[in-house]
């Protein structure tokens, strides 16, 4: 196994440890509902309605923070080791099937809280080939059901979508697609209370709304006005865990106030003209999901060079996908911000024509693509994205890696790479 090379993450806000001691703590917390209490959970996919499960208060485990989480304890090597030991081909997709690998190794001994107990459920949205076959024989290891949502075409191909999703959802998103969302969310609902004896509150649904709505707008009003500080004031790294660790909890009252207080400590940095790297010379931009097993990588740059990545896809996705006008029907909003989710950060023409438009509004110099070998989705539209960034005149560098596989990982050859191509572009 490859011994592991991640460095971790230089913190200049006080809200970004008070965000990781919470998630510690609701690990914490998560693990003795589940695992030591019993309680009904379920395994979910990022893009699914994660809000159904927040009204009914069923714990979830999301299917890519789990993985996350195993990367970062350097377990990934060897559970993947156990995928290919039972016969599963090595170039597997690694940020969906980690955690099937996990269950599949079977070793209380390494595997977080001992590993999982089995779930109410499973649920994903078949965004993609592999989904359908790595929940369906990851329920099947673990004796559950898997519950799929539909990804229906997308007719409706506005490239400026994100410019009035907010307010013009049920024509954007398309109102046949949101009605099949709606259905399936109802179905899941009875499962759901078929299973667990808890029952769903639409009036709680529409509060819970409301909150994220708030929430979101702190996170967006902050994005804004990073987009225009000079220099950027927050590096990628602590934008990642002020809005992803929120976004597990959203409308939650300490998701909101911390938003708030993200937003808070964001403009208190620019009014104080504080950067993320003291001589801030080039502005990047982080294409694909973080880089879990190497936190540090971010900020290598920033000293050295004075290049700070400004900008990655969680924190200004904020406003145009998770912003609703609920216009008294909640429920339709929600599907509305679900049915899309994976499309408009993966696939053209929403992909590229959003980050064309991110790359003008935030100034930025050049772009970083990570393009994991073996994750179709993730390719499908990340190349036809950095033709469009070339054509608008946006160096961009592809890296072959994954975030959660650290096997061909090596953190001083990354940085070292991203160094001599700024260089050869004339930006260093």
């Amino acid at each position: 196994m490859t011994t592991p090379t991640g460095q971790r993450m230089r913190q200049t806000l006080a809200c970004t440890a008070a965000a990781n001691a919470y998630q510690k703590q609701f690990g914490i917390d998560l693990k003795r509902r589940v695992v030591d209490e019993g309680e009904p959970f379920a395994i979910v996919q990022a893009d699914t309605p994660h809000e159904i499960f927040h009204v009914m208060d069923i714990p979830i485990i999301t299917n890519q923070w789990w993985s996350a989480y195993i990367s970062a304890k350097q377990l990934s090597g060897r559970y993947f080791e156990v995928m290919a030991e039972h016969g599963y081909p090595e170039n597997s997709c690694k940020y969906c099937s980690l955690g099937l690998a996990c269950t599949l190794a079977n070793d209380p001994k390494t595997a977080p809280w001992g590993g999982l107990p089995t779930p109410t459920v499973l649920v994903a949205r078949l965004t993609c080939d592999c989904i359908q076959h790595v929940f369906g024989q990851w329920a099947e290891a673990m004796g559950t059901e898997f519950f799929a949502m539909e990804a229906p075409a997308w007719e409706h191909k506005d490239p400026r979508w994100f410019a009035h999703s907010n307010r013009d959802w049920d024509e954007i998103y398309q109102p046949d697609r949101i009605a099949l969302m709606v259905s399936e969310m109802r179905d899941l609902i009875t499962l759901l209370e078929k299973r667990t004896g808890r029952r769903f509150d639409e009036a709680k649904l529409h509060h819970l709304m409301e909150r994220i709505n708030e929430q979101e707008g702190y996170i967006w009003e902050a994005n804004q006005a990073l987009a225009k500080a000079r220099p950027c004031p927050v590096s990628i790294g602590e934008q990642m865990s002020n809005t992803m660790i929120p976004q597990w909890h959203r409308g939650s009252d300490w998701a909101v106030n911390h938003a708030r207080r993200f937003r808070d400590e964001v403009l208190d940095r620019i009014a104080q003209g504080q950067g993320a790297a003291d001589d801030e010379r080039i502005r990047l931009m982080w294409i694909g999901a973080g880089v879990w097993h190497d936190p540090g990588f971010y900020q290598a740059l920033e000293e050295r060079m004075g290049a700070v990545f400004v900008w990655s896809m969680y924190m200004p996705f904020a406003g145009p996908q998770y912003i609703r006008e609920l216009k008294d029907r909640p429920m339709e909003a929600l599907a509305s911000r679900i049915c899309s989710m994976n499309e408009v950060l993966h696939l053209p023409p929403w992909m590229n024509g959003w980050m064309e438009s991110e790359a003008e509004r935030c100034g930025l110099d050049a772009a970083v693509v990570l393009l994991p070998p073996d994750n179709r989705l993730s390719q499908s539209g990340t190349r036809l994205t950095a033709l469009s960034l070339e054509q608008a005149g946006i160096p961009v560098l592809m890296i072959d890696a994954d975030m959660v596989d650290a096997k061909n990982w090596d953190h001083d050859r990354m940085v070292t790479l991203v160094g001599n191509f700024l260089t050869e572009k004339g930006l260093a």
